[in-house]
């Protein structure tokens, strides 16, 4: 019957049936507020064990519903449908006991269908119409009158005892003001609680749909970005090709020059042979990356250990490049030895190329500050350079596409440690220091997953300035 009917996603489903549990609740709640009103503020005489074991079941529902939001099962649509169709059940209880369709608050069948509508497609809300028109239309032959409130006639045993027939006249006018008041304040009830139920699910629906927008735009920046990045490996893939094998005949003749020139026949022209090998060798290293595929898996790409030993690895590869740069390093006391994180080579690469940003900005004088904070859910990097700070256009479109700076060389390299960097699930923010300069933070999630309650909170120590 419901093949048709398309289902929504697990999640989606079971965060409507946790909204039926609190709409329910509202529903026991208000319930439960006029029966009390209409016996003991009206005197209006109900059948009260009939509509308390009719409240009472409805609570029995809901107390399912709350073992069921627990159980790991899964929630579908029918599920919810078939709790709907029992609250439409315990309605007409409850108003056939009540005078049926003369109960002023008759238009309480609007809600199931409004939530139906909400919560599930279209074929279930029209279903629900129909269910609910169904016993609208029963309710209107077949029910209990509300005995204290119902308009009539004279009794005419008063009649014969001598009584006059105007003071039952007045009496009877009396009885059908109080009747019209009472269907006047339940229509007023009704109107208002509809309002507000139908404003209440209108403001969450727009706040829903605007998550969605923005979720829908934020994946389309992504796959903008994905797209760069995608065409600037291309183009790294086929430049490591192509440099391949002049880099390949660079070593052989370098080879061959250290042969021909012996250190003790040639010291200075031997050892600048040497360096000429090792900056071969690092253009080697560097392509045999950028040629790598772009699908390798991080496992693949790196391998797990201690966040501190990562950290030290980053910095002496660092230093290789940058032997001179003045460096402050400071990592937080209270951080979790044990952490642990992929050392991915793309990673590695990203930090060092902000570090290379900072110390390029910085003054030689002043250098740069590096300061590290971490628990065993994830880790905190600060960079820090005493520059004149980040251009305005490099702050507007960060990681958007690569912006070449006229003051500072932060292109690609930067876009693309953005890009990694929120490929491995992290953040980074460039911001300018009242203070002078400018600081990059990372923050990085870790391989661990375990919660440690005894460990503080990420970035919250205090930024040591360096000398």
């Amino acid at each position: 019957m419901f093949s048709h009917v398309s289902p929504k996603s697990e999640f989606s489903a079971r965060q409507n049936l946790r909204w039926l549990f609190i709409l329910r609740n509202l529903m026991i709640a208000s319930e439960s507020v006029l029966i009390v009103l209409s016996t003991y503020g009206l005197n209006i005489h109900l059948p009260q064990k009939q509509l308390w074991l009719v409240v009472l079941m409805i609570a029995g529902l809901n107390f399912y519903t709350s073992l069921r939001l627990q159980a790991e099962d899964p929630v579908n649509e029918l599920e919810i449908f078939i709790q709907l169709i029992l609250d439409v059940v315990a309605i007409t209880a409850l108003l056939y006991l009540t005078g049926g369709a003369s109960n002023p608050i008759i238009w309480v069948f609007l809600l199931p269908v409004i939530i139906t509508a909400i919560m599930l497609p279209q074929a279930y809300a029209w279903y629900m119409v129909i269910i609910t028109t169904s016993m609208y239309t029963v309710l209107m032959a077949f029910n209990i009158p509300l005995p204290a409130i119902e308009p009539h006639s004279p009794n005419p045993h008063l009649l014969h005892s001598g009584m006059n027939y105007e003071m039952l006249q007045q009496a009877h006018a009396l009885s059908d003001k109080h009747y019209f008041n009472l269907h006047i304040f339940g229509m007023w009830f009704g109107f208002v609680f509809s309002a507000g139920l139908v404003a209440f699910f209108v403001v969450e629906l727009a706040i829903a749909l605007r998550n969605q927008e923005r979720n829908l735009a934020e994946a389309r920046e992504n796959a903008l970005r994905d797209e760069r990045v995608v065409a600037l490996g291309t183009l790294a893939a086929s430049a490591a090709h192509d440099m391949g094998t002049p880099l390949g005949t660079i070593a052989i003749v370098a080879h061959e020059l250290e042969q021909e020139y012996p250190i003790h026949r040639f010291p200075d022209l031997h050892e600048k042979t040497l360096i000429m090998k090792q900056q071969i060798d690092r253009c080697k290293s560097a392509l045999s990356v950028m040629s790598a595929s772009a699908g390798e898996l991080r496992a693949e790409s790196g391998r797990a250990i201690l966040f501190i030993e990562y950290i030290d690895e980053v910095i002496k590869q660092w230093r290789t490049h940058k032997a001179s740069a003045k460096l402050n390093f400071i990592i937080d006391p209270d951080v979790d030895t044990d952490a642990r994180i992929i050392a991915e080579r793309t990673l590695t690469h990203s930090i060092i190329n902000i570090l290379n940003n900072a110390a390029e900005a910085s003054p030689a004088e002043k250098g740069i500050e590096f300061h590290a904070n971490w628990n065993l859910q994830q880790a905190v990097i600060k960079v820090r350079d005493f520059g004149s700070g980040l251009p305005a256009e490099v702050l507007e479109f960060t990681g958007q596409h690569p912006v070449i700076s006229k003051k500072r060389g932060l292109g690609v390299g930067l876009f693309l440690t953005y890009s990694t960097i929120q490929r491995l699930g992290g953040k980074i923010n460039l911001y300018n220091l009242d203070s002078g300069g400018a600081c990059v933070e990372i923050t990085i999630p870790l391989l661990n997953t375990e919660q440690n309650d005894d460990s503080t909170g990420i970035g919250q120590a205090p930024f040591i300035a360096g000398g």
